[in-house]
């Protein structure tokens, strides 16, 4: 496997929003938005503090507006960036890129606190899509992409991470959390995604819930679902 190490920074290609093939995952919908199961009665819009946030949620609402690899719905993004910033994360780890969606809110939390974004994907065809939406969104400068088999490219992490997110192959989850968890700050989170479904693999659920150093909670299971755990100081 090829392993490719990028900063999105350097890239100029530009693919024009909503004209993408891809079609969206089954059973998650396309209408502006993106909210999967509705809104609460108290949710509101996102308000852009500044000019920045305003560019990047103008790119998250036109990738809900096509048919794109959208990977998590719009209430879990804004949940991500939440909690991201809440720890003051300066180091973040994505596994699953996929069209870039998840990777712009977390980059929202990462431009306030000032921290940097490694996200792995395997498939190139997504790259490109993720890299001009990056680009576009005004976050290239926070993210690079880590190109290749995931389990085998995040060995090349040794620096603490404060947060880390799994969103790619459900079955791989246990050994990405192997894998990191010794980086995974005291304080840090591991979140999962889709632990409602696709069913979530018993062996990631127990190494989560049974181990007294971590803390795990489960939200959004209304939608997908998010494993929420907290390593223990």
């Amino acid at each position: 496997m090829r392993h490719v190490v990028f900063s999105v920074a350097a890239l100029a290609v530009v693919f024009p929003i909503g004209t993408a093939s891809a079609q969206a995952p089954e059973g998650r919908s396309d209408r502006p938005g993106f909210e999967f199961g509705g809104a609460t009665e108290f949710d509101g819009p996102f308000l852009a503090k500044n000019e920045q946030e305003k560019r990047a949620l103008a790119v998250l609402d036109e990738m809900t507006q096509g048919q794109w690899y959208l990977n998590v719905t719009t209430r879990e993004g804004r949940l991500l960036r939440q909690l991201t910033e809440a720890v003051g994360a300066k180091r973040v780890v994505e596994i699953g890129t996929s069209s870039g969606y998840s990777t712009i809110w977390l980059a929202l939390a990462l431009r306030s606190t000032g921290g940097k974004l490694f996200t792995h994907e395997i498939d190139p065809e997504k790259i490109e899509i993720a890299s001009a939406n990056f680009k576009k969104a005004g976050v290239d400068d926070l993210v690079t992409i880590i190109e290749g088999d995931a389990h085998e490219t995040v060995k090349q992490h040794k620096d603490p991470i404060d947060v880390v997110f799994f969103d790619a192959d459900k079955r791989g989850y246990i050994d990405y959390l192997d894998k990191l968890l010794p980086l995974v700050r005291p304080g840090g989170l591991i979140l999962g995604h889709d632990m409602k479904r696709p069913r979530p693999d018993p062996r990631y659920i127990e190494a989560i819930t049974k181990n007294p150093d971590l803390d795990t909670s489960f939200v959004m299971m209304e939608s997908f679902g998010i494993s929420l755990t907290l390593k223990k100081r």
